[in-house]
């Protein structure tokens, strides 16, 4: 075709095919242009106007990765939630180097190539007989999976970090007016009066099957939904190569067996591993398993019914989980539950009673501004009376009166008085310490948001879907 097109080329026809074929490629170049740009793209990170890329993302990724164990590094590739989590903690870190960066560029800061060679000098781990040795400095960089430029880079970002965050370190310095507020707020005690109306002080009779119907229709009993699955089990010493790999070649014996339509229990028992059926549990229950752990737990109430999870590797072998059954989440029956409602509903009952007594105590103590036979108290913020009873102490004002409920009473509360502590010096200097660290956090956290706010950042979610996610 193309012989002919070159040897005809000034016939109509071969111009009109040459025509043709030309206007399919630009069309296929603007197509890509218009259409396909998105393919080519690998902006993972958007920082304010600077790019972070995938590979930038892998290459901290990588670098992160080199200083884990195996098991560690096991750990995160074989549990999608472990794997997630530090893909975040990767971008996180990105997103604050290229924060830092953008920030020491827009200050006008430099970090010279030469500030870099003197710190890399000054690195003990490179010195031989206190000179710098370019051997040890290799051996190193190989050992810990490093470039140079990635070295540099890494001492470049600890610089700009430090010159940027350094000043917001220093010391904050506290008015004493500040510590002696807070120093009286925390340390000072209240005089308090109350009275206590226990629940068991009232009597109730035994509740006939239509209470506890009305009852039950008032505070139904949703049961959680619970799932069923059986597994197949290979077991292997997971920190040893050999048994790591027999174990691998066995499951992968099993998943044929599997993929070729035989049962869990059926290839379990071709290849001498363990089959496992459990009872139904929830979410957060109990599979009275140990190799059930909470991520794959996780992982199971992910899954349709009827199928099974790829190879999972656990800390003593291999697994492969099959979903027998979903017993979605329902309303239990009144009979299953009548036993159990009895004394829920004899403590509502002696709750009503509790608080009308209560209420008419808190009405005459308004009513007529004294009562008698209450307990009077001087107490702290942690001790005196009941923790309840000391938080509502604290939170309302001098000449507040009011009902205070705990699980098993009531509290009619009248708060008297404040007394300010004695003044303790260890204590000030310990609360001075304490308040200018507070402060310190805090700037620091404002300057973080003002960072996010000068340099927006946005993660680039198709490519993350593409090129992590995936």
């Amino acid at each position: 075709m193309l012989e002919y097109l070159r040897n005809a080329s000034e016939k109509p026809l071969a111009k009109f095919l040459i025509a043709v074929l030309a206007f399919s490629f630009i069309g296929w170049g603007v197509a890509e242009w218009i259409f396909g740009g998105a393919t080519s793209d690998t902006t993972l990170i958007h920082v304010g106007d600077a790019e972070v890329s995938v590979n930038q993302f892998n290459n901290q990724k990588s670098q992160l990765l080199s200083g884990m164990s195996r098991d560690q590094q096991r750990s995160i590739y074989t549990d999608a939630r472990a794997m997630k989590a530090f893909n975040n903690r990767v971008i996180s870190d990105l997103t604050t180097q290229q924060l830092v960066r953008n920030r020491i560029h827009d200050l006008g800061f430099v970090i010279s190539d030469h500030r870099i060679a003197r710190e890399i000098r000054d690195v003990s781990v490179f010195q031989e007989d206190g000179k710098f040795s370019s051997e040890k400095f290799d051996a190193a960089l190989d050992a810990n999976g490093l470039t140079e430029e990635s070295l540099a880079g890494v001492l470049r970002n600890d610089i700009a970090r430090s010159m940027l965050f350094t000043p917001m370190l220093a010391t904050v310095k506290v008015p004493n007016f500040v510590v002696d507020t807070v120093y009286n707020k925390r340390y000072a005690t209240r005089d308090i009066e109350y009275k206590t109306v226990k629940f068991d002080d009232f009597k109730v009779n035994k509740p006939t099957d239509e209470m506890l119907k009305t009852y039950y229709a008032q505070n139904p009993k949703t049961l959680p939904e619970t799932r069923k699955v059986s597994y197949v089990f290979v077991s292997a010493d997971m920190s040893k190569p050999d048994s790591y790999d027999e174990g691998m070649a066995r499951m992968l014996k099993v998943e044929d067996e599997i993929i070729g339509g035989d049962s869990l229990a059926d290839a379990a028992k071709k290849h001498g591993a363990k089959f496992v059926q459990l009872n139904a549990f929830a979410r957060n229950g109990a599979a009275n398993d140990a190799n059930i752990t909470p991520a794959i737990v996780a992982q199971i109430f992910g899954m349709d019914e009827g199928t099974e999870t790829e190879t999972i590797e656990g800390k003593k072998g291999f697994m492969i989980i099959h979903l027998d059954k979903v017993n979605p989440a329902h309303t239990a029956e009144f009979a299953s539950v009548k036993q159990d409602l009895v004394p829920e509903w004899t403590k509502a009952e002696k709750r009503k009673q509790a608080y009308e007594k209560a209420n008419s105590i808190l009405v005459d103590l308004n009513k007529d501004k004294k009562w008698t036979g209450a307990t009077a108290k001087n107490v702290t913020r942690s001790a005196g009376a009941p923790i309840s009873v000391l938080s509502d102490a604290f939170n309302n004002a001098v000449g507040t009166n009011k009902i205070v409920e705990t699980s098993d009473a009531f509290y009619v509360l009248s708060v008297k008085s404040v007394k300010n502590p004695s003044a303790d010096e260890k204590k000030k200097a310990a609360l001075r310490i304490e308040l200018e660290q507070g402060f310190q956090s805090q700037i620091q956290a404002d300057y973080n948001k003002f960072l996010q706010r000068e340099y927006p950042v946005k993660v680039n979610e198709k490519v993350y879907d593409r090129f992590i996610a995936k």
